[in-house]
């Protein structure tokens, strides 16, 4: 393959037709203003959101070290960073990356980009006035719903401006081929507002009575990972990981049984969390199955993205785009295949009210979801700016930093809650033995969560140092031809 044929091609991986420089060119300019805002949204919410993660962090194993304000209690500053990081940096994220992917493979440019600029100032305008609810004590005791109603209307009209965009550009589309990315776009996008609708209206408007509003809780709980930020970044990732190494998705028909038992049996196992609630059995055995049956899914789209890469890992560590997406979709399959493990009763019963839930979590939405989604911001951003990220260094510390910190903050958590477990269903320890087992891997929760926090700065002060930059610069996101082993500056 020739530099051109890499140059001039949008997703290759699908075996469509190339696309000529200047077009692709024309489609980032009208994408540049809402884009480049929903980015910039996303890096502040993130740094607001890490902070609130930190100051929560610390409180679990040395709670005199925060003053004693009530806006700094433990339940404000974690539902706080919660909304933070879902809502101002995952949706802000996906908004700014997918819309950019969707608009190129349908090579088409975006209309009225002003409008989708409003939605964005109204979206970020919600969640800091539910942020700041959330810290004043006007909040919902109910997990990933705890910002006011008054906020939903808001949230929901921004998003149906917002996501009708990408509908749109699926709609107007010039390229006659649909590929495997614009599946879990579309997916994603109608998927969003249906969850988020559904459980605003049962359990904040018109609350259902006595356990449903549990079940429906951890229902859109679940389902906003399953079916909103997962597919958004897995189809980044399908997207990408041909894109840079210009070589083709290993099997379509993979690809195809991936999305279909995704949408097919995620839907089902959020319900595994309430397994010894006062719900029907049959409910909760559903659950558990569906849980199960994910391993299909997981793995067969993890067979595919190995099978692209095979043959090509060197070339996955020259480029800084791909070590974050390989490191978010190698992170896709373990957390996965630990989620279909914990859903069995065996086990639920242990790990069930730890902090091993909370590490797997994160697991999910920080080794995966934004890993994934700094690939994206990687690779994205020089071509929106036409100019190349400044620093290698701030790349390198970047990725170590998150990685490392995400790696100690899960396997911590993953430990520390399994002795929390076992030593809770032993009724010969007492509870506060209970609590001071835990004490180290809290800490180490935090000295993982404060790398993490440090990879946020890096990135943050590249992302600032880029749109400040006046010239080209050369140099980090430079990576080799799998062909001739050259170096190549920018592929558009």
């Amino acid at each position: 393959m020739t530099t051109s044929n890499i140059q001039d091609t949008t997703g290759y991986a699908t075996g469509h037709a190339p696309i000529h420089k200047t077009k692709l060119a024309a489609i980032d300019y009208s994408l540049k203003a809402p884009v480049l805002f929903f980015a910039c949204s996303a890096l502040i919410w993130l740094l607001i959101g890490t902070a609130f993660a930190l100051l929560a962090s610390f409180s679990l194993h040395s709670p005199k070290l925060l003053p004693n304000w009530e806006w700094l209690t433990f339940g404000r500053i974690r539902s706080a960073h919660l909304n933070s990081v879902a809502y101002g940096w995952g949706n802000n994220v996906v908004y700014a990356v997918c819309i950019w992917v969707m608009a190129r493979l349908c090579q088409t440019k975006i209309r009225y980009p002003n409008v989708l600029l409003t939605a964005g100032v109204f979206w970020n305008l919600g969640i800091t006035i539910g942020i700041a609810s959330i810290l004043s004590g006007n909040l919902n005791a109910v997990e990933w719903l705890e910002m006011p109603k008054m906020v939903s209307p808001i949230l929901g009209l921004s998003y149906v401006l917002i996501g009708v965009w990408g509908v749109m550009s699926f709609f107007y589309r010039e390229s006659p081929h649909v590929y495997v990315s614009q599946w879990y776009l579309l997916a994603g996008f109608f998927w969003f507002p249906w969850i988020y609708t559904a459980v605003q209206t049962m359990v904040i408007w018109f609350p259902a009575q006595g356990t449903v509003q549990a079940v429906t809780n951890w229902w859109f709980g679940h389902n906003a990972l399953g079916l909103w930020y997962t597919p958004m970044a897995i189809a980044v990732v399908y997207y990408l990981i041909p894109k840079v190494l210009g070589k083709p998705i290993h099997s379509y028909y993979l690809s195809v049984i991936g999305f279909w038992t995704l949408a097919l049996f995620y839907n089902w196992a959020g319900v595994h969390h309430l397994i010894g609630g006062p719900i029907p059995v049959w409910l909760v055995s559903a659950g558990v199955v569906a849980s199960v049956m994910m391993v299909i899914p997981v793995l067969v789209t993890a067979v595919n993205h190995h099978m692209t890469v095979v043959g090509s890992f060197r070339h996955v560590w020259d480029s800084p785009t791909l070590r974050f997406i390989v490191f978010g979709a190698m992170s896709y399959t373990l957390t996965s295949v630990l989620g279909s493990t914990m859903a069995l009763r065996e086990v639920n019963q242990i790990t069930h009210f730890t902090h091993f839930t909370v590490g797997h979590a994160h697991h999910g939405i920080y080794a995966f979801f934004t890993m994934v989604m700094f690939g994206g911001l990687y690779y994205m951003m020089p071509r929106m700016l036409q100019r190349e990220w400044p620093s290698v260094g701030l790349i390198h510390l970047h990725f170590w930093a998150a990685g490392i910190g995400i790696t100690i903050y899960v396997v911590g958590l993953s430990i520390g809650g399994w002795i929390q477990g076992l030593s809770m269903n032993n009724p010969d320890v007492p509870f506060i033995d209970v609590v001071r087992r835990t004490v180290p891997w809290l800490i180490s929760r935090s000295v993982g969560g404060s790398l993490m926090a440090l990879g946020h700065v890096a990135f943050a002060v590249n992302f600032i140092w880029m749109l400040c930059a006046k010239r080209v610069q050369e140099g980090p996101t430079m990576f080799y031809q799998a062909t001739s082993g050259e170096p190549i500056k920018v592929i558009p």
